[in-house]
């Protein structure tokens, strides 16, 4: 039983190997390279506004409801890893605020309306109440909840506002980190042609300390379901 338990535990990381390698492989049949070479010139000509026109399309985005993972992968190909982990986690929070103010103070009775008969919803509503920070941190680690449904749903519950923005802030930080440093590894590879294996390193060091993390958040959700009666 244990080692039945181990092998399914495997397919994770041989899944994340997989889609990185695919991923090399598809960036060079495509001459993302190319790409690259003429989209971040264009960013670093913008100067100290590149960062803030990042942020700003990130914002828009999310507020139209387009996926922010997109545009949290380009962190890493436009700034590098260190820069792109800061404007990316930056602009994520930005974005994930300004949604659920939007919630709250502007278009909460339409917003109400249209989600109060989703059962995702009022899943969240109940739990949130319970167990507001935990909730938070727990759904922003594991994808329960579409990302974007997450930041209007939770204005309307009573969540405060420096709970989420911190909350949020923490918990997408990692797997912020995985992408961010992982786009930047393939970047790396195609313009240099070597693997900059210390970012290699950190990436799987993020990826497994996530794994963990996300089992601890399984947990403690099935605890918060059976204490609201929602399991």
């Amino acid at each position: 039983m244990r080692n039945e338990i181990k092998v399914k535990g495997l397919w994770k990381p041989l899944l994340l190997l997989v889609i990185v390698l695919m991923g090399l492989v598809l960036a060079k049949v495509l001459h993302l390279d190319q790409w690259l070479s003429g989209l971040r010139p264009w960013i670093a000509s913008l100067g100290s506004w590149g960062p803030a026109v990042y942020i700003l399309l990130y914002v828009l985005a999310s507020i139209a409801a387009l996926p922010g993972s997109v545009l949290t992968v380009a962190a890493g190909i436009l700034f590098g890893s260190f820069w792109g982990v800061i404007w990316a986690s930056l602009a994520s929070v930005l974005a994930a605020t300004s949604c659920f103010l939007i919630s709250r103070y502007f278009a909460r009775e339409a917003l109400e309306t249209s989600l109060s008969e989703q059962a995702t919803f009022k899943k969240l509503y109940i739990l949130t109440r319970d167990h507001g920070p935990l909730i938070v941190a727990i759904t922003r680690l594991l994808p329960i909840f579409p990302f974007n449904l997450l930041n209007y749903g939770f204005g309307l519950t009573r969540v405060s506002l420096l709970t989420f923005v911190f909350m949020s802030w923490l918990c997408m930080l990692p797997v912020t980190v995985l992408l961010v440093v992982g786009s930047d590894v393939v970047k790396q590879a195609l313009e240099n042609g070597q693997i900059p294996w210390h970012l290699v390193v950190l990436a799987v060091f993020v990826f497994f300390a996530m794994l963990l993390l996300a089992d601890q958040a399984r947990k403690k959700l099935r605890e918060a379901e059976e204490k609201s009666s929602l399991s």
